[in-house]
C-alpha cells in the first residue's frame, strides 16, 4: 500500500461515510450540475451537425461521456503530480458525488412524513419531485407505492451502478456513468423533441445499468435477510417477475423489494395525461402502507452498506 496515498477501497469507504453524514451537497460546486450545464450548452451545436438526429445524438452522448471520463482522469493525474494525498482527497470527493443513498432516503422520508401526519396534498407535492408520473390524484396507497418504487429503482442508479463502475474503472468510470445517467434524465425522453436525438443516451443508460440491476437482486435479498425480512421471497419474486416492467432494468430491484416487503408494486399509472397500463409486480402480495416506506428506506440503506462492503472487499482483494 502506498505510504502517502489511500487505495481505492479506502477512498470508497470514506466517500460512503461522507454521503451518510452530509448527504447531497446543495451549496457546494457539484459535478452533476456541471454535466447538466454541458448538456444544455452542447445540444444545439450537435443538433446542427449534417447527420440524422439519431447519429447526431449518438455523437453528442459519446463525446460528453468520453469528455467526462478523460477530464476526471486528467484531474486525478494532476492531483497525483502535486501530492498523493491531494489525489486521494479528490478521489474521495468524486466517489462521494457519485453515490446518493442518503439523498434517496431523505426524498422518501419527505413523502412518508406528511402521509403519517394526514397531509396527503403535501405528500403528493413531495412525491412529484422524485417521480415522472402525475401525482395530483393519487391515493395514499398509490403514493406509498410510487415512493417505494422510486427507492427500489434508484438504489441501482444512485448506489449500485456507481459501485459497479468504481470497481471496474475507479472514479473516472464512475463519473462517466453519472454523465450517462444525467444524459438519460435530460434527453432520454420518448417525446417528439428527444425520441430520435436522445435514443443513444437512453440506450447507453440501459446498457450501463444492465448488469448492476441484476446484481441488485442478491444484494437486496441479503439485506432483507439481515433485517429479518424474507430473502427467499425477495429473490424468487425478482427472478419470476423482474421482467414485468417496460424498463429492461427497473423491474429487478422493484421485484426484489416487492418480495422482501411482501407488497404489490408497479401497476397502472398516468404520465403527462396519458394512462399506462403497466403490469403489477408482486401481484400475490397486498398493497403497501406508509409503514412500508420506512421499511423500504431501511432495506435500501442496508443494501447500500452491503454493496459498499462487497465492492470494497473486491477492490481490496484485487489490489
Amino acid at each position: 500500500m502506498p505510504a502517502q496515498s489511500l487505495v481505492l477501497w479506502q477512498t470508497l469507504g470514506l466517500a460512503f461515510l461522507l454521503d451518510m453524514i452530509l448527504g447531497d451537497p446543495q451549496r457546494m460546486p457539484h459535478p452533476i450540475r456541471f454535466m447538466g450545464w454541458l448538456i444544455q450548452r452542447l445540444e444545439k451545436p450537435f443538433r446542427r451537425l449534417p447527420a440524422s438526429s439519431v447519429v447526431a445524438g449518438g455523437l453528442f452522448a459519446l463525446f460528453l461521456v468520453g469528455f467526462i471520463l478523460l477530464l476526471t482522469w486528467l484531474l486525478l493525474a494532476l492531483a497525483q503530480g502535486i501530492h498523493p494525498y491531494l489525489k486521494s482527497a479528490l478521489e474521495v470527493l468524486f466517489l462521494y458525488y457519485c453515490m446518493a443513498p442518503r439523498c434517496l432516503d431523505k426524498a422518501a422520508r419527505d413523502v412518508e412524513k406528511p402521509l403519517r401526519q394526514g397531509n396527503v396534498e403535501k405528500a403528493r407535492r413531495e412525491l412529484s419531485m422524485i417521480v415522472g408520473r402525475e401525482t395530483r390524484n393519487l391515493t395514499p396507497m398509490q403514493i406509498c407505492r410510487a415512493a417505494i418504487e422510486t427507492v427500489a429503482e434508484n438504489f441501482v442508479d444512485g448506489v449500485l451502478s456507481p459501485l459497479f463502475w468504481i470497481a471496474l474503472g475507479g472514479a473516472p468510470a464512475a463519473m462517466a456513468f453519472k454523465m450517462i445517467s444525467t444524459l438519460d434524465s435530460m434527453v432520454g425522453y420518448k417525446n417528439k423533441q428527444y425520441l430520435l436525438f436522445g435514443r443513444v443516451s437512453a440506450r447507453l443508460d440501459d446498457a450501463a445499468n444492465f448488469i448492476p440491476a441484476r446484481l441488485s437482486v442478491p444484494v437486496i435479498a441479503l439485506a432483507a435477510w439481515t433485517l429479518g425480512l424474507s430473502p427467499k421471497k425477495s429473490f424468487r419474486t425478482a427472478v419470476l417477475e423482474g421482467n414485468h416492467h417496460k424498463s429492461p432494468n427497473a423491474g429487478y430491484p422493484e421485484a426484489a423489494f416487492a418480495g422482501a416487503l411482501e407488497i404489490k408494486l408497479n401497476g397502472p399509472a398516468m404520465y403527462h395525461g396519458i394512462p399506462e397500463d403497466k403490469p403489477f409486480i408482486g401481484s400475490r402480495f397486498g398493497d403497501p402502507t406508509v409503514n412500508h416506506i420506512k421499511m423500504a428506506r431501511r432495506l435500501m440503506l442496508m443494501a447500500s452498506l452491503l454493496g459498499v462492503a462487497i465492492t470494497g472487499w473486491i477492490l481490496f482483494i484485487i489490489k
